[in-house]
């Protein structure tokens, strides 16, 4: 196993969505581990307090070749990075080994048309949060004296597809803008691969999030990590697992709620018929007496997102879901 340092730089990043025709920012073998650097807001940086720019970020947001603008998405993504031997069919398992806020602030947005409420909250209107990241807290709003303590992931973990030019803002089953705060340091999130190379792309960090990310952001924050990417030959998935130090974790994406909910269900019944040998009436019953389903994110259209935590302790010593 090797190691590797990929910097975001206006060669190692696209804007936008996810694409095969990508050229790769760094190629790697199987189990190797990468220093990872990702920034955000690109499309804000000429409103930015001078602390949430780098002289690398605004050479990215002033020189980034149109080449690298896939699609129409906001979110600015490190990579390609392609796997050696990766093929359609394997399984990319990503282990997230550290993930810390690279500056000391982050921003919130909210966009006309966007969020829960789009209807109330028809203005635009944009914050820049200040993080404490000696006491590992965010104070909102200002003066309030509200600690919001900070749980940084990465909302971004995706990779390509056949589908030319992808949007980043819908999740699917290829991974993408999944939004979920419980991929914190520590987890692993296991993705169905389409294309030779698996072409996998990560950003979108942010430093808090509440389940459903109900305004259309968190606190954004330019990210830094430690990753491990591992090509899975042994195991066959349709949609993106994921596993903390804590639970299992499957995924449900729909243009409803009710839609995710029940992707998500069928999702953990499945996982629980073929690696815990249940059958399907007593893993639908496990999942009414054990398993808690949470809104993931609300906003980013037009999938939403619900992910099953099934906790591990419940489980037999045994049984190691995914070794």
């Amino acid at each position: 196993m090797n190691h590797h340092i990929l910097k975001a730089t206006k060669e190692t990043v696209h804007l936008g969505g996810f694409s095969h025709q990508l050229t790769p920012a760094l190629t790697i073998d199987s189990g190797d581990t990468i220093d990872i650097e990702t920034y955000t807001g690109y499309y804000i940086y000429d409103k930015a307090p001078q602390e949430f720019i780098t002289a690398e970020f605004l050479d990215i947001c002033q020189n980034l070749s149109p080449q690298l603008k896939v699609a129409g998405g906001p979110h600015l993504l490190t990579g390609p990075i392609y796997i050696r031997k990766a093929e359609p069919g394997d399984i990319l398992e990503v282990k997230l080994e550290a993930i810390e806020p690279s500056l000391p602030i982050g921003f919130n947005a909210i966009r006309t048309g966007w969020g829960a409420l789009p209807q109330q909250f028809t203005q635009p209107a944009l914050r820049f949060i200040p993080l404490d990241l000696k006491n590992n807290t965010a104070e909102f709003p200002k003066g309030s004296n509200i600690k919001i303590p900070l749980k940084p992931f990465f909302g971004i973990l995706g990779v390509a597809t056949p589908q030319q030019d992808r949007n980043s803002v819908p999740p699917g089953s290829y991974g993408g803008n999944i939004d979920n705060r419980e991929l914190q340091a520590g987890s692993r999130i296991f993705l169905p691969i389409f294309v030779p190379g698996a072409l996998f792309s990560i950003g979108d960090g942010h430093s808090a999030q509440g389940d459903g990310e109900v305004n259309v952001t968190a606190i954004e924050t330019s990210m830094n990590g430690k990753i491990q990417l591992k090509i899975r030959k042994d195991l066959q998935l349709q949609t993106p697992i994921a596993e903390t130090p804590t639970d299992i974790i499957t995924m449900g994406f729909g243009e409803t709620l009710d839609e995710a909910l029940e992707v998500a269900l069928n999702n953990m019944i499945d996982l629980l018929k073929n690696f815990a040998n249940l059958s399907p009436e007593d893993a639908y019953v496990l999942c009414s007496l054990a398993v808690s389903f949470r809104i993931t994110q609300v906003v980013n259209s037009p999938q939403k997102g619900v992910h099953g935590m099934l906790p591990k302790s419940i489980l037999p010593q045994n049984l190691q879901i995914f070794p």
